[in-house]
């Protein structure tokens, strides 16, 4: 058996150093997945069949996240990771919340995960580089002959490089995807609007009416879909509706979602029709629509001033002066 083996191994050419940096990567990815599995605690539907008691329902709820506050003050050891200033955590826990991220524990997860990265990328450079030099391993040739031409200030470079990227680039991808789920629910929200008020007039109360198109949308527009249910989710759990909404608009950052929660908590204060309420403010959102359209259709020759100037600009003036030039060379030249 064992022949065999070596016998399989001379055939395939693996060497001792590929062996090995395999070894290394099937132990880094369990210990990732370990990791997160340690980091994502008890699955809420054991906690619930673990006998809790009837009274304390509340508290359950809360301890899956549904109600509680995701922006607590750290404790223990976390803080020394997660910052003290509560206004920081805010602005991170909105980002966080703009960007689809809604874990009870994502403030804690997202600097976790800054000082994780800037300190494995560095040390795993480090280990490229005291490997290429000392020979312990043999590394693939397109990664030994690069890395052994770096001098001590070209690795320095690098190290901080990586650092400064494992450590800022989460924030960075963070705001390119609040930004970019912003962009998502602005184009979709409309849409589901009008769902909700066809719904609404269909029959339907206005909670479910939002369940409704939560789940028809969940594959064409899931950032809405999510807010949709999570709001309803928040109702269903004992949180209030205004206060349900207004966490809705604030997760997503969107003008007309603020104003349509503003819309619906007012309608259902002074007791007038939920579905005239809505249908008033789908067609002012429609007209809304379009002169954002039209206003960036106005901008758009001003936009392109600047590029038209930029490229036509020199070669209108190398057209009427080139052949200038060109003479007085010549003349002088003669």
């Amino acid at each position: 058996m064992i022949d065999t083996f070596q016998a399989y191994l001379s055939s395939t050419e693996l060497s001792g150093g590929t062996i090995a940096m395999i070894g290394i990567g099937l132990g880094s990815m369990l210990f990732v997945f370990g990791l997160s599995g340690a980091m994502a605690g008890k699955n809420p539907v054991l906690r619930r069949m673990s006998g809790q008691q009837a009274g304390r329902r509340r508290a359950t709820v809360a301890e899956n996240g549904i109600l509680r506050h995701a922006n607590n003050d750290p404790t223990g050891f976390f803080k020394a990771l997660i910052p003290n200033d509560t206004k920081e955590r805010t602005d991170v826990q909105r980002q966080l919340s703009m960007a689809g991220l809604t874990g009870p524990h994502a403030v804690r997860n997202y600097y976790l995960l800054r000082m994780f990265l800037g300190m494995v990328l560095p040390f795993a450079l480090l280990t490229l580089v005291w490997v290429s030099r000392t020979g312990t391993f043999v590394l693939p040739p397109f990664i030994d002959d690069r890395i052994s031409g770096w001098s001590q200030l070209r690795v320095l470079q690098i190290l901080v490089f990586s650092v400064a990227a494992g450590f800022y680039g989460p924030a960075i991808w963070l705001r390119s995807r609040a930004s970019d789920r912003r962009r998502e629910i602005e184009e979709h929200f409309p849409n589901a609007l009008d769902l909700i008020q066809i719904s609404v007039e269909a029959g339907l109360g206005f909670d479910a009416a939002m369940i409704r198109v939560g789940n028809e949308l969940e594959n064409t527009a899931p950032a809405i879909s999510q807010e949709l249910l999570t709001a309803q989710r928040e109702i269903q759990a004992g949180r209030g509706r205004d206060r349900a909404l207004l966490d809705m608009a604030a997760r997503t950052g969107v003008e007309e979602v603020a104003s349509f929660a503003n819309v619906v908590l007012q309608s259902m204060q002074f007791g007038t029709s939920v579905s005239e309420t809505l249908t008033t403010y789908a067609s002012e959102m429609r007209v809304t629509r379009e002169l954002r359209a039209q206003e960036k259709a106005n901008k758009l020759p001003v936009h392109m001033s600047a590029v038209m100037a930029s490229l036509m600009l020199p070669a209108l003036l190398l057209l009427t002066l080139g052949p200038v030039v060109i003479r007085y060379i010549r003349f002088f030249a003669g």
